[in-house]
């Protein structure tokens, strides 16, 4: 049997590392599934986001002070538009802090 045989299993119609790849591939349906994220504040029923609420708007900032995207944090579009521009308008009035010291 010459190399170029080993690199292909007949059985599964795989190549070399089919298996692995395979494995790859299931892992990334896997991630890709999962529970569904729902948007805080339509499940609250909020009529607006106030920029003088740093605590709610704290939870949507990362410890380096980036606002957090869209799909991480489940928010729907709308929602995300108006806390991202409470959140820049907290920054403008030091309420919120730009970035961290380091």
């Amino acid at each position: 049997m010459s190399t170029r045989d080993h690199d292909f299993d007949d059985r599964s119609g795989l190549g070399a590392g089919g298996a692995a790849e395979v494995a790859a591939e299931n892992l990334a349906q896997r991630r890709r599934g999962g529970r569904k994220k729902i948007c805080k504040f339509c499940a609250e029923k909020v009529e607006g986001i106030d920029y003088k609420d740093t605590q709610t708007l704290r939870y949507f900032l990362t410890e380096r002070g980036k606002i957090v995207p869209r799909r991480i944090s489940g928010n729907c579009a709308g929602h995300q538009r108006t806390l991202t521009d409470s959140i820049k308008r907290a920054r403008m009035v030091a309420l919120l802090p730009f970035t961290t010291a380091q």
